[in-house]
């Protein structure tokens, strides 16, 4: 247990934080995610696991030391819901929820079809699989900087 540190950051997922630079991006996803297959490809080529946490309590916790990047509009992006890409599900607004008290103001999420997420997926910093089981809880974040009177 280390002070401070939101106790299911565990090693494996606070090292990938810690490690991840600027621009990089970092897959939370859900139980129904190809998140094996999708994390071989990935920067790190394993999948990590925040087994038993649902996807708005995961992001309190990756927030809780993840800046997010504010050189882009939306350093969150969430999966589509197929055919009805506007329609943002509970999940995702429980995520929205935890973004904005994390930034301490809002910070709208940018949206991502299906098989375009997959996409970018594979070519993300690390993948993290939480337990949660309901649809559409796949998200992007974009690492952002710490500045030096942080």
């Amino acid at each position: 247990m280390l002070k401070s540190i939101d106790p299911i950051l565990n090693p494996d997922v606070l090292h990938a934080l810690g490690a991840m630079g600027h621009g990089d991006d970092l897959v939370l996803c859900d139980t129904n995610f190809p998140a094996d297959a999708v994390a071989r490809r990935s920067v790190i080529g394993r999948l990590l696991r925040m087994d038993n946490v649902t996807a708005p309590r995961a992001s309190r916790a990756i927030l809780s030391v993840l800046p997010l990047d504010d050189f882009v509009d939306a350093p969150v992006s969430r999966m589509e819901v197929v055919g009805k890409p506007a329609e943002v599900p509970e999940i995702q607004a429980e995520v929205q929820a935890e973004i904005d008290r994390a930034e301490g103001r809002p910070r709208p999420m940018g949206s991502i079809e299906r098989f375009a997420l997959y996409d970018r997926a594979r070519k993300a910093y690390c993948i993290v699989q939480t337990g949660e089981r309901r649809f559409y809880g796949n998200f992007i974040f974009k690492k952002g900087v710490i500045g030096p009177f942080s």
